[in-house]
C-alpha cells in the first residue's frame, strides 16, 4: 500500500479521534470549567456544525491552492487549534477552538479524499478512499479509547495527544507528498458552485445525510439500547464498542473492495437495507450480550462500506471538482452526525428506551429509497437491456470513473476535458 495514502490516513485518524474523542472527557472539562455536561457536550455539537457549515466554501475559496499546499495548509491549522484548545483558560475560548478545529478537518478531508483518487488506478480508487476514511474507522476503534483514556484525568493531555497526532501527519506529508499535477485555473465561485444545483449531487447528499442521521441516532445512545445486555455493567460495554470500533475498520475496507467490484449503487442498497433490518432488530439482541454483539458486527461492517460508497460516488459525478463535491459528503455526514443527537433523544422521548432503534430503521430505510431514486443500475447487463449495447468489457460505471480522472489530469495540464 502505498505510503502516501497511509500518511493521508494518519490525517483522518487524528481529525477522527479529535471530532469523537471530546464525548469521553465531558466529566473532566465540565468539572475543570465549571460548566455542566450538557454545555461541556456542546463542544461535540461545535465541532459537527462547524465542519458541515464550513466544508463547501472553504474548498471553493481554496480551489486555485495546489493541493499539497493545502493539505499542509490544513493540517498546520487543526494542529494549532488543537494545541489551542489544550490551553484554553475557559469555556467560551475552548468552544472558539472548537471551531478553529472544524474548519482544519473541513478543509483537509475532502482533499485528502480526493488527492487520494489520483495516487492509484482508475479501479483501485475505491480502496483508496476506503484507507483514507479507514483513519476515521481506526479513530472509532483506538483513537477515541485512547484519548478518552489518556484524558481520565485531565482532559487536556487529550487535546495535546490530538496535537502530536497532527503534527505527525504534517511532518510526514510535508516530506513525501510530492509531485501531485497542479490544479487547473479555477473558474468563478458561481461555476465551481454550479455542480450543487444538480440533482444526481443533491440525491447523494441527501442520501449521506438521512443515513447517517439513523446510524448516529443510534450509535450516540448505544449503552441505552444494549442495556438488557449489559445491565450497566463498564466492562462488557466496553467489550461491545470494541467490537464495534474494529468492525468499522472491516467494514471500511469491506466496502472498497465491494465498490470496485460491484459498484456504489449496489453497496449503497445492499448496505442500508441490512442496517436497517439490524436497527429493527434491535430492541431484541439489546437484550442479550451474543445479540448485542451480533448487532455490533453487523452494523458496523454495513455502514462504513456505505460511507465509502457515499464519497466515491460524488467523486465519480465531477472529477474535476471532487474536493468540492466530497466536502459537500462530508457536511451532510456532519450535520447527519450532529442531528443524530437530537433524533435519537426524541426517539427515546417518544418511543422509549427499548424502542428508540426502530425510527433509526425508518431513517435507513429512507436512506436506500433516496439511493435507489437518485442512481441508476450501471452493470453492463444493464446497460444492454437499455439498449446501449453490452460489447464492452467494462462497465459504465468504470469507464465514467476513468473518464473523470483523465479529465482531471488533462484539465491541470490545460487541455480540454472529453465528453
Amino acid at each position: 500500500m502505498p505510503v502516501r495514502l497511509l500518511l493521508l490516513a494518519l490525517g483522518t485518524f487524528a481529525m477522527g479521534t479529535d471530532s469523537m474523542v471530546v464525548a469521553g472527557i465531558l466529566g473532566p472539562i465540565s468539572a475543570d470549567l465549571g460548566v455542566s455536561v450538557g454545555a461541556a457536550g456542546q463542544l461535540v455539537t461545535v465541532f459537527a456544525l462547524g465542519y458541515a457549515l464550513l466544508a463547501p466554501p472553504l474548498a471553493a475559496v481554496t480551489a486555485r491552492w495546489p493541493r499539497r499546499r493545502l493539505l499542509l495548509t490544513a493540517l498546520a491549522f487543526f494542529t494549532v487549534a488543537n494545541a489551542l484548545s489544550a490551553l484554553a483558560p475557559n469555556y467560551p475560548l475552548l468552544l472558539a477552538t472548537r471551531v478553529l478545529a472544524a474548519a482544519g478537518a473541513a478543509l483537509y478531508t475532502p482533499t485528502a479524499n480526493a488527492v487520494a483518487t489520483t495516487l492509484v488506478a482508475p479501479e483501485r480508487r475505491g480502496r483508496a478512499l476506503a484507507t483514507v476514511l479507514g483513519g476515521m474507522t481506526v479513530a472509532t476503534a483506538l483513537g477515541v479509547p485512547l484519548g478518552t483514556w489518556v484524558g481520565r484525568a485531565d482532559w487536556r493531555a487529550t487535546m495535546w495527544l490530538v496535537t502530536a497526532l497532527g503534527l505527525a501527519a504534517l511532518a510526514g506529508l510535508a516530506a513525501l507528498l510530492r509531485g501531485l499535477p497542479a490544479p487547473a485555473a479555477a473558474p468563478a465561485l458561481r461555476a465551481r458552485l454550479a455542480p450543487l444545483g444538480q440533482r444526481r449531487v443533491l440525491g447523494a447528499a441527501a442520501t449521506t445525510l438521512a443515513f447517517f442521521l439513523a446510524f448516529q441516532s443510534v450509535y450516540i445512545y448505544l449503552a441505552t439500547a444494549v442495556h438488557g445486555a449489559t445491565g450497566g455493567d463498564a466492562d462488557r460495554l466496553s467489550l461491545i464498542l470494541l467490537t464495534t470500533g474494529v468492525m468499522s475498520v472491516a467494514g471500511s475496507w469491506l466496502g472498497g473492495r465491494l465498490v470496485d467490484r460491484t459498484g456504489v449503487r449496489a453497496v449503497l442498497l445492499a448496505g442500508s437495507a441490512v442496517a436497517a433490518c439490524a436497527f429493527a432488530a434491535l430492541p431484541w439482541l439489546g437484550r442479550s450480550m451474543p445479540g448485542a454483539l451480533g448487532y455490533a458486527v453487523v452494523v458496523p461492517l454495513a455502514g462504513w462500506a456505505v460511507s465509502v460508497a457515499l464519497p466515491h460516488r460524488l467523486a465519480s459525478l465531477d472529477a474535476a471538482n471532487a474536493p468540492l463535491l466530497i466536502s459537500l459528503n462530508s457536511s451532510a455526514l456532519y450535520l447527519g452526525t450532529a442531528a443524530g443527537g437530537v433524533a435519537g433523544s426524541a426517539a427515546i422521548a417518544v418511543l422509549g428506551t427499548r424502542w428508540f432503534p426502530l425510527a433509526a430503521a425508518v431513517l435507513a430505510l429512507v436512506a436506500c429509497a433516496t439511493a435507489a431514486a437518485t442512481t441508476r443500475d450501471r452493470r453492463p447487463g444493464a446497460r444492454a437491456l437499455a439498449g446501449a449495447g453490452a460489447g464492452g468489457v467494462k462497465s459504465h460505471a468504470k469507464a465514467e470513473v476513468e473518464t473523470g480522472v483523465q479529465n482531471e489530469v488533462r484539465e491541470e495540464a490545460g487541455a480540454r476535458p472529453r465528453a
